[in-house]
């Protein structure tokens, strides 16, 4: 029997079984936002044909996983309706069939993700931890695909409206662990789920730092962890560089989360990180004394 904090020897994402023991750096999941107002690409990959052609150029590039999204959650964002969010992800995902990587697909709402499962996509990643109505069913109606549960405070449109814990670390893990559990108690079994302590969502920058700084706290639970920090508003804070500038910020912040245990990392330039976490496995794994 697993103890508290022994982790599944695989991740279950759908059609792909991840082997942590064979697997020496971090999983590559590629952000494919088919929206007109995501906070850094947003409109970039609107049509479905541009959709498509990234999506294929991460893989030549290198991507695990591409993460399908038809609705921006940036801070303030508003929601779209059901029929809008399918019309943007269904014919991408449809096309992305037999491509040979996992295929995620980025909602809260509970009828995308069945008709994305039924589509064929292999994972759910949801901002809302599977907190909205009928989320949790949807998932349990399938027998293999992957989850991510992520933190957030409040919503999309207010998360950013002074953010406050007591300690950051202890809420974000306990909020996680907790959801956790209760897929488990539903029959999700414990190698189907990773969780995502959600950077920029209802977190300052000292919140955002200390996460990160601290991402070990995370990864020593008993799920698999996701960062997710690739052009956020964190990093600009810092470098003072807007989105499209953010890519030396963006690898740093990718190869910090990899050091301290990050067995997802999701991105939005898969070249360039593939590349950086090549060099960051060739050195952490050197005989060289």
């Amino acid at each position: 029997m697993m103890s508290q904090t022994e982790q599944p020897a695989t991740w279950r994402c759908g059609r792909f079984l991840f082997d942590w023991s064979k697997l020496t750096k971090p999983l590559v999941m590629g952000i494919l936002n088919a929206t007109p107002d995501s906070f850094s690409d947003g409109g970039r990959y609107r049509s479905t044909d541009d959709a498509i052609a990234h999506a294929h150029s991460m893989i030549a590039d290198g991507v695990d996983i591409i993460d399908i999204g038809g609705e921006s959650t940036r801070p303030g964002a508003e929601p779209v309706s059901l029929q809008e969010e399918l019309d943007r992800v269904l014919p991408v995902i449809e096309a992305l069939q037999g491509c040979g990587v996992a295929l995620s697909i980025d909602t809260y709402k509970a009828q995308t993700m069945r008709h994305a499962l039924h589509a064929g996509v292999d994972c759910v990643n949801d901002i809302w931890a599977l907190r909205q109505v009928g989320a949790v069913d949807a998932v349990c109606e399938s027998v293999d695909c992957g989850v991510v549960i992520m933190h957030m405070q409040r919503d999309p449109l207010t998360m950013q409206f002074n953010p406050e814990y007591q300690n950051v670390l202890v809420e974000v893990l306990e909020f996680l662990q907790a959801q956790a559990a209760g897929l488990e108690l539903r029959g999700v079994a414990s190698n189907r789920i990773a969780i995502d302590p959600g950077f920029g969502f209802g977190k300052s920058l000292e919140h955002n730092i200390e996460m990160l700084a601290q991402f070990q706290v995370f990864t020593k639970t008993r799920y698999p962890v996701l960062a997710g920090i690739s052009r956020k508003s964190m990093l600009g804070k810092i470098t003072g560089r807007e989105s499209s500038e953010r890519l030396a910020p963006s690898i740093a912040a990718a190869l910090m989360a990899a050091d301290r245990g990050a067995k997802i990392v999701r991105v939005h330039d898969v070249a360039q990180t593939v590349d950086a976490l090549k060099v960051w496995e060739a050195v952490r794994y050197s005989s060289v004394l």
